[in-house]
């Protein structure tokens, strides 16, 4: 005798035309993501007669890591051959303070806009969400001025600052978003008990702020590691990111186009945002369903 359940497992295990289109639809587009890293990957093994005597599909004869070895310690970014090492110090230190930075003010402002709402709190919001959709190269001159003005242009304060600026818009609309959907009662709770702003935000809100942070920390990692343009414009010559030592390595105009190390030196510089991708994705999955996108 058939169970109900039995039947429902027939159902699901059919592969019915809808089923079939979807995962050749699914594959399709992995295949076109991935195949591009496929050819990175392989190019990077490889030697430059092998390079050039083979198709960019083949898998190398005689795998090495010479071109890796040269990308990220010999290869020329500009006047010196330090390779990507440099780039990547540079940008470790553009990243964590500035993302530290940001995402506290973006918390702070969002508690505020959250909770302790001022006459002109909806205003200043107004104003924040109109700061996300501004274009770089709109206020790019001017923060050259102003900061030219001041004695940072070309320094690490600098370049932390303009990133710290920029971030503070997205984040605060992120953490204004997840406050907005924890209970009033719990804050006025707080508020009997005799709690002050800083106490409940630093007691309360912030221990309660972990998967927030997390797609927080993900959203500005991300795109601070990839930025280039306030990099080249801002970190001057001597902090200059990983990206823009990338862009002078591949944009050579000097001797042999080394592919293997071009593809070395731009998986390199991505591993960053893909190893926190790989090891947090289902964290930042969780912050957005936990409040990232309500409000």
């Amino acid at each position: 005798m058939t169970t109900t359940k039995t039947i429902a497992h027939r159902a699901r295990s059919t592969w019915t035309p809808a089923r079939i289109g979807t995962y050749a639809f699914l594959l399709s587009a992995a295949a076109f993501f991935l195949l591009p890293l496929y050819v990175m990957l392989v190019t990077s093994f490889k030697t430059m007669p092998e390079i050039q005597d083979s198709s960019i599909f083949a898998l190398p004869m005689a795998p090495t890591l010479d071109a890796w070895v040269t990308a990220w310690s010999s290869a020329c970014t500009g006047l010196e051959c330090k390779g990507l090492q440099v780039g990547f110090w540079n940008s470790v230190q553009i990243v964590v303070p500035s993302t530290i930075v940001s995402i506290l003010i973006g918390a702070i402002n969002g508690y505020a806009l959250s909770f302790w709402k001022s006459r002109y709190a909806n205003a200043l919001f107004a104003i924040l969400l109109i700061a996300v959709f501004v274009p770089y190269q709109v206020i790019l001159y001017p923060l050259v001025r102003m900061l030219s003005a001041v004695g940072l242009f070309g320094s690490l304060p600098a370049i932390v600052v303009i990133h710290t600026i920029f971030g503070m818009p997205v984040m605060t609309l992120l953490f204004r978003n997840y406050y907005s959907a924890i209970p009033d009662e719990l804050f006025k709770a707080a508020r009997i008990d005799g709690g002050g702003f800083w106490r409940i935000f630093l007691e309360l809100m912030l221990p309660m702020s972990a998967p927030i942070a997390i797609v927080a920390t993900i959203m500005q990692v991300t795109n601070i590691w990839n930025d280039y343009l306030l990099g080249l414009t801002f970190g001057g010559t001597e902090f200059s990111p990983m990206t823009v030592q990338l862009n002078n390595i591949v944009n050579s105009t000097f001797g042999e186009r080394t592919y293997n190390v071009n593809m070395a030196a731009t998986i390199l510089t991505s591993a960053v945002p893909l190893l926190i991708y790989l090891v947090s994705g289902r964290w930042f999955v969780r912050g957005i369903a936990s409040g990232a996108v309500k409000g």
